[in-house]
């Protein structure tokens, strides 16, 4: 089911984090970034079983364990701290032809097989679009976040900080290229985050979830 998009207004004298969000947004603007090693193997079997790309599971994946942590979603619209109920994957369509992305979303849904179904339909509908934006005359939507790959390498960490002088809390998720090792496969993640929003236990706890879920993705089939 796809949920119905709300913001909820956060006040920050209220908030338990709120002198901390204060420090690393206003007074010591912060972010980092951290790169670990997830084991997809079984992931990746199920879904080959099933005849499903891979691809669109990793963004739902993570964009479900994302929405879980109400920390991920922060952000500030008309001057107002609140966050949003959801995230919705903003990712990369790749051109074979001139070797140029445009940028593609997909809203989340709670259903796996929903969503896989309408990233399908995105692909069919608009993939060869050419662009900075892959549905010509249309924007993400407010709570996108970005969430890609880069398929061609094996990085040993990723990094990307451009806040660009204006509020943005979204955490940045890229994955890189598979690697096997000791018969099993491997692949790289990078998760990088506005220190306002988040700390090193929110992060810890989502990589923890993510591999728990990638290891038992049959049950959202």
């Amino acid at each position: 089911m796809k949920p119905e998009l709300q913001f909820v207004p956060i006040d920050l004298r209220a908030w338990s984090r709120g002198e901390v969000f204060y420090y690393f947004s206003k007074m010591a603007p912060t972010g980092y970034s951290l790169t670990v090693e997830l084991d997809v193997t079984r992931m990746r079997e199920t879904l080959k079983t099933s005849g499903r790309k891979f691809f669109p599971a990793y963004l739902w994946l993570v964009t479900k364990l994302l929405n879980e942590q109400m920390e991920f979603k922060i952000a500030e619209v008309d001057g107002q701290l609140g966050y949003y109920n959801t995230l919705t994957p903003l990712y990369a369509s790749f051109h074979d032809d001139d070797k140029i992305f445009s940028l593609m979303w997909t809203e989340y849904d709670d259903s796996f097989p929903a969503f896989y179904e309408a990233y399908i339909t995105n692909q069919i509908q608009h993939g060869t679009h050419h662009g900075v934006l892959a549905k010509a005359g249309q924007f993400p939507p407010p709570n996108a976040y970005t969430v890609s790959c880069v398929p061609w390498v094996s990085f040993g960490h990723f990094a990307v900080h451009s806040y660009e002088n204006k509020p943005y809390f979204f955490p940045s998720v890229e994955a890189g290229k598979f690697h096997e090792r000791d018969s099993r496969l491997y692949m790289p993640l990078s998760i990088t985050c506005h220190h306002a929003a988040t700390d090193g236990w929110h992060v810890s706890r989502f990589l923890e979830t993510l591999q728990t879920e990638m290891d038992a993705f049959e049950k959202f089939l």
